[in-house]
């Protein structure tokens, strides 16, 4: 049986609740078998990260222990260079069935930046796309976008068939909580309990991450 395995990317630094909150609503909508959190080892599109990459996966370990069907891959983290999305999921591709679906997922914000991406126009090859929607999202995707989602997107997610090739919608629960605004409580020596898990919270603790002299 085809199995679906779902990848979740991003620096996590650190992961927080609206991580693990988003790849649990989409691991239960879809019935994935696997959703796979990979911290980035050097984000292209994002600033160089305030933590080591050993540390940030160390806190995803933690935050995912024990919770099925979330795991982490640290395969990012092994290379050192920029991480593109596309060789990863070239490489994960040829690890899996021929059948096997594969499902990536990205934030609004992402899937409307995704023509600056490297070889973007090659990410359905590999995998389908799951845009992780929520009510406050405004913004228009660019014209290349449109065109892509004209001819690609499926309305219900449920139905997307086949190993790759298509884009679906995924509604979210809307939490107002980024790993900026962490770090910003954490620096100002403020609380930041119930915004990140208790694991990730003592890690930061013991480590002495993102303080003010961090």
């Amino acid at each position: 049986m085809a199995k679906r395995i779902g990848l979740l990317g991003g620096t996590f630094d650190p992961v927080h609740i609206g991580h693990l909150r988003s790849a649990l609503e989409v691991a239960d909508a879809l019935a994935l078998d696997q959703l796979r959190l990979m911290p980035n080892f050097r984000p292209p599109h994002r600033d160089t990260p305030q933590v080591s990459a050993q540390q940030r996966l160390e806190m995803v370990r933690v935050a995912v222990e024990g919770i099925a069907p979330l795991v982490v891959d640290d395969r990012e983290l092994k290379r050192d260079k920029p991480s593109y999305t596309v060789d990863t999921l070239e490489l994960m591709r040829a690890e899996l069935a021929a059948d096997d679906q594969l499902f990536l997922l990205l934030g609004w914000d992402a899937f409307c930046g995704l023509p600056s991406w490297h070889r973007w126009e090659e990410l359905l090859q590999h995998c389908h796309i799951l845009v992780l929607q929520r009510p406050d999202a405004d913004s228009e995707p660019p014209d290349a976008l449109r065109n892509l989602l004209a001819a690609r997107s499926v309305s219900d997610p449920l139905a997307l068939t086949g190993p790759n090739g298509n884009i679906a919608f995924v509604w979210q629960t809307p939490l107002a909580v980024s790993a900026t605004q962490i770090r910003q409580l954490l620096a100002s020596g403020k609380s930041v309990r119930f915004l990140v898990p208790d694991a990730v919270l003592a890690y930061i603790d013991a480590h002495g991450l993102y303080r003010a002299s961090n």
